[in-house]
């Protein structure tokens, strides 16, 4: 089950992720057990991940992100380009959403 954020708590996160590398890479043979699995492990150690997927079918990155989403109980963040953001907390509680907008300007 995918968590569902709040558009203010998606710009933050967004925020955070702008300077991130792609910790995980998609390749020729798409999303395999692998690719999750290590998906899950990134997510696990840093909470916010950014994913590339190489190909250019827009429609399969897409469907690769709300798999992915669905499959790990995680946030999609952002889809831009052949970048995927991908948000889920952790045990250690590394990343502390905003509860409301006017938290994000303190």
């Amino acid at each position: 089950m995918k968590i569902e954020l709040k558009p203010f708590q998606r710009k933050y996160l967004q925020g955070l992720a702008h300077d991130l590398n792609p910790v995980v890479m998609i390749g020729n043979n798409g999303l395999t057990e692998a690719v999750i699995r290590e998906v899950a492990i990134n997510l696990d150690a840093h909470e916010l991940i950014k994913v590339r997927v190489l190909g250019d079918d827009r429609e399969a990155r897409v469907a690769m992100f709300e798999q992915i989403c669905e499959d790990l109980g995680a946030a999609p963040v952002q889809h831009i380009g052949k970048l995927l953001v991908l948000w889920r907390p952790s045990d250690k509680e590394r990343i502390v959403l905003p509860k409301n907008k006017q938290a994000l300007k303190g």
